[in-house]
């Protein structure tokens, strides 16, 4: 094994970075299509620094709780094998070996998706429906600086269910 860690080494710097930003890209907008698929009345969305979230009406299903946390790991695990242990130019050099290369891949999947596993755990371990799940996710968009924006759906139901704007429910978090 100390053999074949000092085998590591970057051969292209340029293109080291264009790895992990394709990598990062790739895997946000993984995130994003499994939004898409989700057909439910949407609140709002909010673009911040941990990317884009959403904001919807009801408890999602078991199995897309599991789908979120699961194919944007795919994407991730998929784009770090093809990027590192393909034929394609390598920015970086890593013996092909099966220990290491299963390793890298998963330690890569995990640093992207441990925040996907561990919401759909929470996600399926503590359920929440209604205006208590849009408060937990408000809190949390709030949390991270985000920018939330309501659709005029969301605005409705601010103000049918809560009362209030959007400002007023922002300010109490």
């Amino acid at each position: 094994m100390p053999t074949s860690m000092t085998g590591i080494h970057i051969t292209n710097i340029l293109g080291f970075i264009a790895l992990l930003l394709v990598w990062i890209v790739l895997c946000e907008i993984a995130k994003m299509l499994v939004l898409l698929l989700r057909n439910d009345p949407l609140i709002g969305w909010a673009i911040g620094p941990l990317g884009i979230s959403a904001l919807f009406l009801s408890e999602p299903s078991i199995a897309y709780i599991i789908f979120k946390a699961l194919f944007p790991a795919l994407v991730s695990g998929c784009i770090l094998y093809f990027g590192l242990f393909t034929t394609f130019p390598e920015p970086i050099v890593v013996p092909h070996h099966p220990f290491i290369e299963i390793l890298v891949v998963a330690a890569g999947v995990l640093l992207t998706s441990t925040g996907d596993f561990l919401n759909a755990l929470r996600d399926i371990r503590y359920p929440l429906w209604g205006e208590a799940r849009i408060l937990r996710t408000l809190q949390s968009m709030r949390a991270s600086w985000a920018t939330i924006h309501f659709t005029a759906f969301g605005l409705s139901y601010l103000r049918d269910h809560f009362h209030s704007t959007p400002t007023d429910i922002l300010q109490a978090f």
